[in-house]
């Protein structure tokens, strides 16, 4: 009988990347386990650890991995067909088409309550994004289609903003996080930059208050209720 062959770390890597993706996507992030993910791998859960130190870990790699295997500013860069703010709406489109991308983004709500996590997220977003968004708007603002002399500081707020509309990280109600997504969109147009259309508006909306119905957007929520009512009123 011929003996199994042995994979490598890296392609273990792989399988349990694969599995954390597809039971993330159908059975939601809080309810998989990390024996879930090693059953559907066909490992056993010592080899997990050899991996990954945590679940958290996946999610954070799944992400990197999701995001560089179908890159959409490389995508939009390659279009000589649009001016720079017509390649920074259509990579939003392009974001917004990636249902898999989505629901990943919608199970990773959760996590970034862990400072660690957000810290390591917010490193990662700058390193790699920032340097992204400042080679777009600085051919938008070449062509005329950006008007800004802000293309630097842009370039390092944009990867923030997810971050200050999750309700994980700042905590928010539904209304609130219309509110705030409204104020982004104003001081962007103010900017120089108005990024947001109908579609891209529509679509963020949604997101907005699929997160609020996330298990964490109820909690966070119903954390500043209980807070409120202990002050006897409501916060500022």
């Amino acid at each position: 009988m011929a003996r199994p062959v042995k994979k490598t770390p890296e392609e273990w890597r792989k399988e349990i990347l694969n599995a954390a993706q597809n039971l993330f996507i159908s059975k939601g992030y809080e309810e998989t386990s990390i024996s879930d993910i090693m059953d559907m791998a066909g490992g056993a859960k010592g080899m997990f650890y050899r991996c990954f130190k945590s679940k958290e870990e996946v999610m954070y790699a799944l992400g990197n991995q999701m995001f560089f295997k179908d890159n959409p500013f490389e995508t939009v860069k390659r279009r000589d067909d649009l001016n720079g703010l017509q390649k920074i709406r259509s990579l939003l489109a392009l974001n917004q088409s990636d249902s898999k991308r989505n629901q990943i983004h919608m199970q990773a709500v959760p996590i970034l309550k862990d400072p660690h996590i957000l810290a390591a997220a917010v490193r990662e977003n700058r390193r790699v994004l920032t340097p992204l968004w400042l080679e777009l708007l600085e051919e938008g603002k070449r062509d005329g289609s950006i008007k800004t002399e802000y293309t630097k500081e842009l370039s390092e707020l944009l990867p923030l903003v997810n971050f200050w509309l999750m309700p994980s990280v700042f905590p928010a109600t539904e209304e609130e996080l219309h509110h705030k997504y409204y104020f982004v969109k104003e001081v962007l147009v103010h900017m120089g930059l108005p990024l947001y259309d109908d579609d891209t508006t529509s679509f963020t909306e949604r997101f907005i208050t699929d997160i609020t119905k996330t298990p964490c957007g109820h909690t966070l929520m119903s954390e500043k209720t209980d807070n409120n009512n202990a002050k006897g009123g409501n916060e500022p």
